[in-house]
């Protein structure tokens, strides 16, 4: 088949992608996507690093096995499939929740197999959508055993739309549990919502570099006539950096230094908590009068819980990117994050919060480009290990940190950990002493 061309052609500031019709999808090694396609969508699955077998299964828009809608290709039951479902060691639980939620069962499901144990690296395989479908690509395979060579790889999926309909946002990624809040926040705008102590707060990225300011107050101070909400200066100062993040050193705080949620995952890495959220003065001393700004949109959605209107909001900034040179300047650049990078936050208390989808297009806080912001509220029973996002080269998929073999152990000796090229690695082992760390690596690990 023709090669696919992905190099653009064209690079702006603020486009998400180069082309909107051409969507990048990556398959875990032992994991599964599952991607919707219209007709006349092409779909072409890449096996990069070769002897990944993998599956494709198809349904149609009524949830019934749709294997013709890929065109004609042998067929077999999905054990692949049914291999990964059943791995106890995979958190299979957002797959099955997205099947559910798409009306979809396995019972009678038939997949097309592609590539072979001994496939070359860099073999392709191509379909084109006939009609409305609903698409699993697989890359089955068990983790490895220490004797051999052969761990499952990932795949590369590459989706050429056909029409785009007007729609170029990207696709949302999947909701890490039933959500019981799933609202978009639409750009230049904020809204307000109320969580409960032990809830989690997903907050989205949709297209990616662009900003989102984040308020939360004590509730049942504001019931009181009492605004206690996060404070930038009491955060950096209880938790000796710039901005938390996931690990010991993770909480946000009020002005009392209670704190009131904690970061529990962040794939994006870079944030602000040194300047406002963008106000009407900083618009009006560039001339723009009548701009919309940050400061007055949360103001306006929570003027009903009694919180009084400021003219600038020191809010936490997601995804803005700042920092202070070596001459002591506070300097912007265009945002880290990629779209459908996100930050999960847990309420310590139960809180009145606020995000807002930051208008600016003034400057690179943006990408010269507003988008759109979406937020997800979870339920505490919901369990999300710690974790920051990890690329190994800036072309890869972000990958979650990870506990290493030796966590159950180490865990009960330290709080101590730090993220280190994609594993939690203790930092130190208190009141024991290099000399009996030393022997505890070398005699008892």
């Amino acid at each position: 088949m023709a090669a696919l061309s992905i190099t653009p052609s064209l690079l702006e500031p603020g486009l998400w992608r180069s082309d909107p019709s051409l969507e990048r999808y990556q398959v875990q090694g032992g994991g599964s996507i599952v991607v919707r396609l219209q007709a006349g969508d092409t779909i072409t699955i890449h096996d990069p690093q070769g002897r990944q077998v993998g599956e494709v299964i198809a349904f149609d828009k009524n949830g019934s096995p749709a294997p013709g809608g890929l065109g004609n290709h042998p067929v077999q039951k999905p054990t692949g499939l049914g291999s990964i479902l059943t791995n106890r060691g995979l958190n299979t639980r957002p797959l099955a929740q997205r099947l559910s939620a798409l009306g979809i069962t396995l019972d009678d499901a038939l997949a097309i197999p592609v590539f072979a144990p001994d496939s070359p690296p860099g073999e392709e395989v191509a379909f084109t959508a006939s009609d409305e479908l609903t698409c699993l690509i697989c890359a089955p395979g068990d983790s490895m055993s220490v004797e051999e060579q052969h761990p499952p790889t990932p795949l590369i999926v590459w989706v050429r739309r056909s029409d785009l309909q007007g729609d170029t946002d990207p696709v949302l990624p999947d909701p890490l549990a039933n959500p019981r809040l799933d609202f978009r926040i639409e750009r230049c705008t904020a809204r307000d919502f109320t969580v409960r102590a032990g809830e989690f707060i997903q907050i989205i990225d949709v297209a990616g570099r662009e900003c989102s300011d984040f308020l939360a107050f004590t509730e049942s101070k504001l019931n009181q006539g009492i605004e206690r909400g996060l404070d930038p200066t009491a955060t950096r100062t209880l938790m000796g950096a710039a901005y938390p993040g996931p690990g010991l050193f993770s909480k946000f705080f009020d002005q009392d230094m209670q704190p009131l949620v904690e970061v529990i995952q962040d794939t994006c890495g870079r944030h602000d908590t040194f300047g406002f959220a963008c106000s009407s003065k900083y618009y009006e001393d560039m001339g723009y009068f009548g701009h919309p700004n940050c400061s007055d949109n949360l103001s306006n959605v929570l003027k009903d819980y009694g919180v009084a209107a400021r003219r600038g909001w020191p809010a936490i900034n997601f995804f803005y990117n700042t920092r202070i040179d070596d001459h002591n300047a506070l300097y912007l650049d265009e945002p880290w994050s990629r779209p459908g990078d996100y930050v999960l936050l847990r309420a310590l208390d139960d809180l009145v919060c606020a995000s807002s989808a930051c208008p600016d297009d003034t400057s690179a806080a943006n990408g010269w480009n507003p988008t759109d912001i979406h937020v997800r509220v979870y339920s505490p029973d919901n369990i999300f290990s710690k974790a920051v996002a990890y690329r190994m080269t800036p072309d890869a998929e972000a990958e979650l940190t990870r506990e290493t073999g030796f966590h159950p152990r180490s865990s009960q000796l330290t709080r101590n950990f730090t993220e280190y090229r994609g594993f939690w690695l203790p930092t130190v082992f208190n009141n024991a002493g290099a000399i009996k760390e030393y022997w505890a690596c070398r005699e008892k690990a």
